[in-house]
Formats: structure tokens, sequence, C-alpha cells
């Protein structure tokens, strides 16, 4: 198989996650050749990040017209980020890498939208449908019939019991658990160790055991101004 041409839209923690994640299925068989990393911060230009160069800014993704691309964007202070900078890149979907840690237990039937990363340990246990540009962070666990819409991100340890659908561009913190059959909204933010037990509104903050409402979020309009 010939490796096909790869850049990482970032170059910050997740980026290097994701060159792991790259590294161990080139390890397994040779899928991807790093061109290299791209981000918006000048200062970063020349750098490498564990031997990879960041050679400009996201933009120079034009540059590449053969190489596919991740989007290694991920905050809580910004949850849309990911949202943002595909639409401000304007690639169609097929330019967009898929990458699955050899180590992740996908169950056969699920379909994993363009974009995505799974990183080591997640399982995601019967067929369902996970969005596009979803960030799934190691030892995530996704059950039957759940429902992960696009530019999602799983911190490590969340563990979604069957049945539970997760808006866009939410953001669920580290070992965050939610009961079966509920809703995270749009753009919610759920912290870490959060137990969940009720709905989850759209752009509000939830945290503690059980999970309540501490503040609301900007609007979606609101939202897609915010920086990357």
């Amino acid at each position: 198989m010939t490796s096909r041409p790869l850049l990482l839209v970032g170059a910050g923690g997740l980026a290097r996650e994701v060159l792991a994640a790259v590294a161990a299925v080139n390890t397994a068989t040779p899928t991807w050749d790093v061109l290299g990393l791209l981000d918006d911060n000048p200062a970063r230009h020349g750098d490498l990040v564990d031997g990879v160069p960041v050679l400009g800014p996201s933009d120079a993704v034009a540059d590449h017209p053969d190489a596919q691309v991740v989007l290694c964007v991920a905050s809580t202070r910004n949850q849309a980020g990911r949202r943002q900078v595909a639409a401000r890149l304007g690639l169609p979907a097929e330019r967009y890498a898929t990458v699955v840690h050899p180590l992740a237990s996908v169950a056969p039937g699920v379909e994993i939208g363009a974009g995505s990363v799974l990183l080591a340990f997640v399982a995601v246990t019967a067929p369902q449908v996970i969005g596009s540009h979803v960030v799934v962070m190691p030892h995530v666990t996704i059950t039957h019939d759940d429902s992960v819409a696009d530019h999602v991100t799983f911190a490590a340890r969340v563990a979604l019991a069957g049945g539970v659908t997760v808006g866009e561009a939410a953001y669920l913190g580290s070992g965050a658990l939610v009961r079966e059959g509920l809703s995270i909204g749009a753009g919610a933010l759920v912290g870490m160790g959060a137990v969940v037990l009720t709905d989850v509104p759209p752009f509000e903050v939830w945290a503690g055991t059980p999970a309540r409402r501490l503040r609301g979020l900007s609007q979606p309009s609101d939202l897609t101004r915010m920086s990357t």
C-alpha cells in the first residue's frame, strides 16, 4: 500500500496525540506520510513537534491539494473550534482523514465521520454513527444506540450508557458518566468527573455528582465568532 500524505492543523497537545496514533497505525500497516503541522500562530512556524515540522498557517492546506487533513483543535474555552476551522478552510469531506488507533475497539458496522480521531483503548460497542471531526480520547466507552453529532470532544474515560444523544460541538470532560437515554445539548460543556442523571440543555455548563447547571454559554451565533 502507498502511504497517503497527511497534514495536521494545530500544533498543540492534541496534534502530538494524533501523531502518536498515526505512528501506531503506520506500525501496523503503512498508511500515512505526515508532511507536517499547520498552525495560525506565526511564532510556531519552523518549530518541530515530535520531529514533525510546523510548515505554516492553516490556509497552507491549499499548497498541498493531494494531502488529507486532520483538525487537531480542542479546547474547553471554545468547544466549536474545529467547526470554525472546518468552515473557514471549506474543504470537501473527502479531504479529511479519519484516524483510528489500532488499539481502539470498534464494533463492526460502526460508521465514523470524516476527520474524526479515536485514540487508544476507545470502545465503541455496537453499530452506530459517530459524526465528523469528533475527537475521542483514550478509554472512552460509547455503547449501544448512542448518537454522536459532528465536532464533539470526549476527554479521557468518558462513558456513555445506551441511547445517549450528544449534540454538535459538545465537550465532555475527563471521567464524565452519562446515564442511559439522556441528551447532551449542542455546545454544552460537561465537567470532569460529572455524573449526568438528567438531560443537559444546549450551551450550558454542568458539573458535579450528580451534575447540575453552573452557568450558560454563548449562543451559536456568538460561538461562530469566537477565535480558535
